[in-house]
Protein backbone atom coordinates (compact mmCIF):
# COMPACT_ATOMS: atom_id res chain seq x y z
CA UNK A 1 0.00 0.00 0.00
CA UNK A 2 1.51 3.29 -0.82
CA UNK A 3 1.58 5.97 1.41
CA UNK A 4 -0.90 8.04 -0.58
CA UNK A 5 -3.37 5.30 -0.09
CA UNK A 6 -2.56 5.10 3.43
CA UNK A 7 -2.85 8.80 4.15
CA UNK A 8 -6.55 8.84 2.57
CA UNK A 9 -7.72 5.61 4.81
CA UNK A 10 -6.18 7.70 7.80
CA UNK A 11 -8.34 10.40 6.52
CA UNK A 12 -11.83 8.98 5.82
CA UNK A 13 -10.96 7.02 9.80
CA UNK A 14 -10.15 10.55 11.61
CA UNK A 15 -13.13 11.96 9.61
CA UNK A 16 -15.67 9.59 11.29
CA UNK A 17 -17.22 11.21 13.60
CA UNK A 18 -19.48 10.22 16.39
CA UNK A 19 -22.32 11.95 15.24
CA UNK A 20 -21.82 10.19 11.84
CA UNK A 21 -21.53 7.02 13.07
CA UNK A 22 -24.93 7.24 15.22
CA UNK A 23 -26.76 8.50 11.79
CA UNK A 24 -25.18 5.67 9.70
CA UNK A 25 -26.53 3.38 12.40
CA UNK A 26 -30.01 5.30 12.14
CA UNK A 27 -29.54 4.65 8.04
CA UNK A 28 -29.18 0.99 8.32
CA UNK A 29 -31.93 0.57 11.15
CA UNK A 30 -34.31 2.71 8.65
CA UNK A 31 -33.25 -0.37 5.75
CA UNK A 32 -34.23 -3.41 8.43
CA UNK A 33 -37.60 -1.67 9.24
CA UNK A 34 -38.13 -1.15 5.54
CA UNK A 35 -37.27 -5.14 4.76
CA UNK A 36 -37.81 -6.44 7.85
CA UNK A 37 -40.89 -4.79 8.45
CA UNK A 38 -42.24 -3.99 5.14
CA UNK A 39 -42.65 -0.38 6.68
CA UNK A 40 -43.05 1.63 3.90
CA UNK A 41 -40.48 0.09 2.11
CA UNK A 42 -39.85 2.45 -0.78
CA UNK A 43 -39.31 4.89 1.13
CA UNK A 44 -37.25 4.18 4.08
CA UNK A 45 -34.92 2.02 2.42
CA UNK A 46 -33.65 4.82 0.13
CA UNK A 47 -33.87 7.40 2.82
CA UNK A 48 -31.92 5.16 4.72
CA UNK A 49 -29.47 4.66 2.17
CA UNK A 50 -29.41 8.04 2.03
CA UNK A 51 -28.58 8.82 5.74
CA UNK A 52 -25.73 6.34 5.25
CA UNK A 53 -24.03 7.98 2.33
CA UNK A 54 -24.24 11.31 3.97
CA UNK A 55 -22.50 10.53 6.81
CA UNK A 56 -19.73 8.55 4.94
CA UNK A 57 -16.59 10.17 5.92
CA UNK A 58 -15.49 13.13 3.33
CA UNK A 59 -18.32 11.39 0.91
CA UNK A 60 -18.17 13.01 -2.36
CA UNK A 61 -21.87 12.06 -2.61
CA UNK A 62 -22.87 15.24 -0.46
CA UNK A 63 -21.47 18.44 -1.10
CA UNK A 64 -21.41 21.15 -4.16
CA UNK A 65 -21.39 18.73 -7.03
CA UNK A 66 -22.02 16.06 -5.03
CA UNK A 67 -25.12 13.34 -6.63
CA UNK A 68 -27.20 13.47 -3.92
CA UNK A 69 -26.92 17.24 -3.27
CA UNK A 70 -28.00 17.78 -7.16
CA UNK A 71 -30.55 15.30 -6.42
CA UNK A 72 -31.97 17.24 -3.80
CA UNK A 73 -31.56 20.91 -5.48
CA UNK A 74 -33.15 19.23 -8.30
CA UNK A 75 -36.59 18.02 -6.81
CA UNK A 76 -36.54 19.15 -3.22
CA UNK A 77 -35.62 22.55 -2.81
CA UNK A 78 -38.03 23.78 -5.54
CA UNK A 79 -40.55 20.91 -4.33
CA UNK A 80 -40.95 19.48 -7.86
CA UNK A 81 -40.63 15.53 -6.26
CA UNK A 82 -43.97 15.80 -3.84
CA UNK A 83 -45.66 17.69 -6.76
CA UNK A 84 -44.61 14.92 -9.28
CA UNK A 85 -45.81 12.32 -6.74
CA UNK A 86 -49.01 14.14 -5.94
CA UNK A 87 -49.83 13.08 -9.77
CA UNK A 88 -49.37 9.81 -9.44
CA UNK A 89 -51.38 9.23 -6.36
CA UNK A 90 -54.04 11.18 -7.88
CA UNK A 91 -54.04 8.70 -10.98
CA UNK A 92 -54.32 5.64 -8.28
CA UNK A 93 -57.12 7.34 -6.28
CA UNK A 94 -60.76 6.37 -6.65
CA UNK A 95 -63.16 9.29 -5.36
CA UNK A 96 -65.86 7.35 -6.00
CA UNK A 97 -66.75 5.91 -2.37
CA UNK A 98 -66.75 10.03 -1.73
CA UNK A 99 -68.98 10.95 -4.52
CA UNK A 100 -71.37 8.39 -3.66
CA UNK A 101 -71.54 9.12 0.55
CA UNK A 102 -70.62 13.27 0.16
CA UNK A 103 -71.11 13.53 3.92
CA UNK A 104 -67.85 11.94 4.31
CA UNK A 105 -66.09 15.36 3.63
CA UNK A 106 -66.69 16.45 7.27
CA UNK A 107 -64.98 13.76 8.51
CA UNK A 108 -61.86 14.34 6.37
CA UNK A 109 -62.09 18.23 7.42
CA UNK A 110 -62.47 16.81 11.43
CA UNK A 111 -59.14 14.61 10.96
CA UNK A 112 -56.92 17.59 10.36
CA UNK A 113 -57.75 19.37 13.64
CA UNK A 114 -54.84 17.61 15.40
CA UNK A 115 -52.25 19.57 12.83
CA UNK A 116 -53.43 23.04 14.38
CA UNK A 117 -53.21 21.82 18.18
CA UNK A 118 -50.51 20.82 17.54
CA UNK A 119 -49.17 23.82 16.08
CA UNK A 120 -50.07 25.91 19.13
CA UNK A 121 -48.16 23.06 21.65
CA UNK A 122 -44.93 23.43 19.20
CA UNK A 123 -45.34 27.08 20.01
CA UNK A 124 -45.60 26.62 23.88
CA UNK A 125 -41.93 24.48 23.25
CA UNK A 126 -40.07 27.30 21.72
CA UNK A 127 -40.48 26.88 18.29
CA UNK A 128 -41.23 29.28 15.66
CA UNK A 129 -44.69 30.26 13.79
CA UNK A 130 -43.25 28.42 10.32
CA UNK A 131 -41.57 25.80 12.40
CA UNK A 132 -44.70 25.00 14.60
CA UNK A 133 -46.86 25.03 11.06
CA UNK A 134 -44.03 22.05 9.90
CA UNK A 135 -44.25 20.15 12.83
CA UNK A 136 -48.09 19.87 12.88
CA UNK A 137 -48.49 18.85 9.25
CA UNK A 138 -47.01 15.40 10.38
CA UNK A 139 -50.71 14.62 11.82
CA UNK A 140 -52.28 15.13 8.29
CA UNK A 141 -49.80 11.35 7.72
CA UNK A 142 -49.38 12.78 4.26
CA UNK A 143 -45.64 12.40 3.43
CA UNK A 144 -45.27 14.42 0.45
CA UNK A 145 -47.58 17.58 2.20
CA UNK A 146 -45.18 17.39 5.07
CA UNK A 147 -42.35 17.48 2.78
CA UNK A 148 -43.86 20.55 0.79
CA UNK A 149 -44.58 22.73 3.42
CA UNK A 150 -41.40 22.28 5.35
CA UNK A 151 -39.48 22.82 2.75
CA UNK A 152 -41.12 26.27 2.11
CA UNK A 153 -41.68 26.70 6.06
CA UNK A 154 -38.38 25.25 8.26
CA UNK A 155 -35.84 23.86 5.66
CA UNK A 156 -33.97 23.20 8.42
CA UNK A 157 -36.28 20.40 9.81
CA UNK A 158 -37.17 18.75 6.45
CA UNK A 159 -34.99 15.75 7.37
CA UNK A 160 -36.71 14.81 10.93
CA UNK A 161 -40.01 15.79 9.75
CA UNK A 162 -40.01 13.63 6.29
CA UNK A 163 -38.89 10.52 8.81
CA UNK A 164 -41.71 11.20 11.49
CA UNK A 165 -44.22 11.90 8.43
CA UNK A 166 -43.39 8.13 6.47
CA UNK A 167 -42.66 6.30 9.91
CA UNK A 168 -45.81 6.93 11.20
CA UNK A 169 -47.84 6.36 8.17
CA UNK A 170 -46.13 2.71 8.12
CA UNK A 171 -46.89 2.58 11.96
CA UNK A 172 -50.78 3.59 11.67
CA UNK A 173 -52.42 -0.37 11.86
CA UNK A 174 -50.45 -0.07 15.37
CA UNK A 175 -51.22 3.73 16.66
CA UNK A 176 -54.57 3.69 15.45
CA UNK A 177 -56.52 1.07 16.75
CA UNK A 178 -56.15 1.54 20.81
CA UNK A 179 -56.87 4.89 20.33
CA UNK A 180 -60.24 3.81 18.45
CA UNK A 181 -61.08 1.26 21.11
CA UNK A 182 -60.12 3.90 24.14
CA UNK A 183 -63.16 6.21 22.42
CA UNK A 184 -65.86 3.78 21.24
CA UNK A 185 -67.77 1.14 22.99
CA UNK A 186 -68.12 -2.40 21.79
CA UNK A 187 -71.70 -1.55 20.68
CA UNK A 188 -70.92 1.43 18.59
CA UNK A 189 -67.89 -0.43 16.53
CA UNK A 190 -70.48 -3.72 16.25
CA UNK A 191 -72.75 -0.66 14.21
CA UNK A 192 -73.48 -2.01 11.01
CA UNK A 193 -74.12 0.39 8.40
CA UNK A 194 -75.10 -1.45 4.97
CA UNK A 195 -73.32 -0.10 1.78
CA UNK A 196 -75.49 0.80 -1.20
CA UNK A 197 -73.67 1.48 -4.11
CA UNK A 198 -75.06 4.16 -6.93
CA UNK A 199 -73.95 5.00 -10.20
CA UNK A 200 -71.66 7.56 -10.37
CA UNK A 201 -71.53 8.61 -14.05
CA UNK A 202 -68.06 9.32 -15.58
CA UNK A 203 -69.34 12.95 -16.41
CA UNK A 204 -69.65 13.56 -12.42
CA UNK A 205 -65.93 11.91 -12.04
CA UNK A 206 -64.55 14.20 -14.81
CA UNK A 207 -65.78 17.30 -13.14
CA UNK A 208 -65.03 16.26 -9.27
CA UNK A 209 -60.53 17.01 -9.84
CA UNK A 210 -62.37 19.88 -12.31
CA UNK A 211 -64.31 21.72 -9.71
CA UNK A 212 -62.09 20.62 -6.70
CA UNK A 213 -58.73 22.60 -8.00
CA UNK A 214 -61.15 25.74 -9.43
CA UNK A 215 -62.62 25.57 -5.46
CA UNK A 216 -59.69 25.22 -3.66
CA UNK A 217 -57.67 27.42 -5.76
CA UNK A 218 -59.22 30.18 -5.38
CA UNK A 219 -60.18 29.83 -1.70
CA UNK A 220 -56.79 28.50 -0.73
CA UNK A 221 -54.33 29.70 -3.78
CA UNK A 222 -51.14 28.46 -1.77
CA UNK A 223 -52.53 24.85 -1.78
CA UNK A 224 -53.18 25.06 -5.73
CA UNK A 225 -49.77 23.51 -6.76
CA UNK A 226 -50.87 20.26 -4.19
CA UNK A 227 -54.18 20.37 -4.91
CA UNK A 228 -53.82 20.53 -8.65
CA UNK A 229 -51.09 17.70 -9.24
CA UNK A 230 -53.47 15.85 -7.17
CA UNK A 231 -56.43 16.29 -9.16
CA UNK A 232 -54.71 16.19 -12.64
CA UNK A 233 -53.73 12.63 -11.90
CA UNK A 234 -57.50 11.79 -11.09
CA UNK A 235 -58.65 13.72 -14.19
CA UNK A 236 -56.93 11.88 -16.42
CA UNK A 237 -57.50 8.56 -14.31
CA UNK A 238 -61.20 9.31 -14.54
CA UNK A 239 -61.27 10.98 -18.36
CA UNK A 240 -60.03 6.96 -19.77
CA UNK A 241 -58.24 8.84 -22.19
CA UNK A 242 -54.92 9.06 -21.70
CA UNK A 243 -54.59 5.22 -20.13
CA UNK A 244 -50.44 5.20 -21.00
CA UNK A 245 -50.10 8.67 -18.85
CA UNK A 246 -52.12 6.85 -16.28
CA UNK A 247 -49.95 3.67 -16.19
CA UNK A 248 -46.74 6.05 -16.25
CA UNK A 249 -47.56 8.44 -13.60
CA UNK A 250 -48.75 5.81 -11.23
CA UNK A 251 -46.12 3.51 -11.94
CA UNK A 252 -42.33 4.86 -13.34
CA UNK A 253 -42.95 8.31 -12.81
CA UNK A 254 -43.47 7.57 -9.07
CA UNK A 255 -41.47 5.14 -8.52
CA UNK A 256 -38.58 6.79 -10.05
CA UNK A 257 -39.47 10.00 -8.04
CA UNK A 258 -39.83 8.11 -4.73
CA UNK A 259 -36.20 6.61 -4.76
CA UNK A 260 -35.03 10.01 -5.98
CA UNK A 261 -37.27 12.11 -2.89
CA UNK A 262 -36.06 9.32 -0.47
CA UNK A 263 -32.58 9.62 -1.44
CA UNK A 264 -32.68 13.49 -0.98
CA UNK A 265 -34.65 13.47 1.88
CA UNK A 266 -31.01 10.97 3.38
CA UNK A 267 -29.05 13.20 2.52
CA UNK A 268 -30.02 15.79 4.86
CA UNK A 269 -29.88 13.32 8.14
CA UNK A 270 -26.12 14.53 8.46
CA UNK A 271 -25.29 14.04 12.14
CA UNK A 272 -24.37 17.31 13.50
CA UNK A 273 -27.66 18.80 12.00
CA UNK A 274 -30.17 16.04 12.90
CA UNK A 275 -28.63 14.48 16.10
CA UNK A 276 -30.36 17.51 18.71
CA UNK A 277 -33.04 17.93 20.84
CA UNK A 278 -35.04 19.26 18.34
CA UNK A 279 -35.51 16.24 16.03
CA UNK A 280 -36.38 13.79 19.32
CA UNK A 281 -38.72 16.82 20.16
CA UNK A 282 -40.44 16.96 16.50
CA UNK A 283 -40.68 13.14 17.09
CA UNK A 284 -42.73 13.06 20.29
CA UNK A 285 -44.81 16.70 18.65
CA UNK A 286 -45.55 14.59 15.32
CA UNK A 287 -47.02 11.20 17.33
CA UNK A 288 -48.67 13.69 19.54
CA UNK A 289 -50.25 15.11 16.20
CA UNK A 290 -51.43 11.63 14.70
CA UNK A 291 -52.82 10.64 17.80
CA UNK A 292 -55.15 13.87 17.86
CA UNK A 293 -55.88 14.01 14.58
CA UNK A 294 -57.32 10.07 14.89
CA UNK A 295 -59.17 11.33 18.23
CA UNK A 296 -60.49 14.63 16.46
CA UNK A 297 -61.83 12.25 13.61
CA UNK A 298 -63.48 9.42 16.54
CA UNK A 299 -65.03 11.91 18.06
CA UNK A 300 -66.56 13.56 15.22
CA UNK A 301 -67.65 10.16 13.75
CA UNK A 302 -69.53 9.65 17.63
CA UNK A 303 -71.18 13.16 16.93
CA UNK A 304 -72.48 11.81 13.42
CA UNK A 305 -73.44 8.63 15.77
CA UNK A 306 -75.45 11.26 17.87
CA UNK A 307 -77.18 13.07 14.93
CA UNK A 308 -77.97 9.49 13.10
CA UNK A 309 -79.24 8.46 16.29
CA UNK A 310 -76.95 5.34 16.73
CA UNK A 311 -77.08 4.49 12.74
CA UNK A 312 -73.15 5.92 12.07
CA UNK A 313 -70.62 3.23 13.44
CA UNK A 314 -67.91 6.09 14.90
CA UNK A 315 -65.09 4.05 13.91
CA UNK A 316 -65.31 5.75 10.26
CA UNK A 317 -64.15 8.91 11.58
CA UNK A 318 -60.46 7.35 12.34
CA UNK A 319 -60.27 7.19 8.48
CA UNK A 320 -60.88 10.80 8.31
CA UNK A 321 -56.54 11.14 8.30
CA UNK A 322 -54.69 10.81 4.93
CA UNK A 323 -53.00 7.88 5.06
CA UNK A 324 -54.87 6.48 1.92
CA UNK A 325 -55.86 3.39 1.88
CA UNK A 326 -54.21 2.18 5.10
CA UNK A 327 -56.43 4.10 7.95
CA UNK A 328 -59.52 2.25 6.11
CA UNK A 329 -58.22 -1.17 6.32
CA UNK A 330 -57.80 -0.11 9.91
CA UNK A 331 -61.05 0.65 10.28
CA UNK A 332 -62.59 -2.34 8.52
CA UNK A 333 -60.17 -4.58 10.78
CA UNK A 334 -61.48 -3.27 13.81
CA UNK A 335 -65.37 -3.03 13.02
CA UNK A 336 -65.10 -6.98 12.35
CA UNK A 337 -63.21 -7.62 15.62
CA UNK A 338 -66.83 -6.63 17.33
CA UNK A 339 -68.91 -8.24 14.23
CA UNK A 340 -67.31 -10.16 11.70
CA UNK A 341 -70.15 -10.16 9.20
CA UNK A 342 -69.86 -5.64 9.64
CA UNK A 343 -68.35 -4.54 5.96
CA UNK A 344 -67.52 -1.02 6.52
CA UNK A 345 -64.58 -0.33 4.17
CA UNK A 346 -66.38 1.26 1.14
CA UNK A 347 -67.78 3.93 4.21
CA UNK A 348 -64.27 4.13 5.47
CA UNK A 349 -62.72 4.59 1.80
CA UNK A 350 -65.26 7.93 1.11
CA UNK A 351 -63.88 9.52 4.53
CA UNK A 352 -60.27 8.65 3.71
CA UNK A 353 -60.29 10.04 0.36
CA UNK A 354 -61.87 13.25 2.42
CA UNK A 355 -58.91 13.22 3.87
CA UNK A 356 -56.39 13.40 1.35
CA UNK A 357 -58.24 15.91 0.05
CA UNK A 358 -58.64 18.19 3.39
CA UNK A 359 -54.58 17.34 3.99
CA UNK A 360 -53.77 19.12 1.05
CA UNK A 361 -56.09 22.16 2.06
CA UNK A 362 -54.67 21.99 5.25
CA UNK A 363 -51.37 22.49 4.00
CA UNK A 364 -52.26 24.95 2.13
CA UNK A 365 -54.14 27.30 4.85
CA UNK A 366 -51.14 26.58 6.92
CA UNK A 367 -48.59 28.45 4.08
CA UNK A 368 -51.34 31.20 3.86
CA UNK A 369 -51.05 31.76 7.34
CA UNK A 370 -47.91 31.60 7.51
CA UNK A 371 -46.02 33.07 4.38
Amino acid sequence: MSMDSLSSLLQGLAGLTWQGAVMIAVGLLLIWLAVKKEYEPLLLLPIGAGAILANLPLSPMVGEDGMLTLLYEMGVGNELFPLLIFVGIGAMTDFGPLLENPKMVLLGAAGQFGIFLTLLLALGFGFTREQAASIGIIGAIDGPTSIYVANQLAPELLAPITVAAYSYMSLVPIIMPPIMRLMTTAKERAIVMPYTSREISQRTRILFPIVVTVVVGVLVPFATPLIGMLMLGNLMRESKVVERLVGASSNELANVVTLFLGLAIGSTMVGPKFLNTATLMILVLGLIAFCLDTVMGVAFGKLMNVLSRGRFNPLIGAAGISAFPMAARVVQREAQRENFDNFLLMHAMGANAAGQVASVVAGGVLLALMV
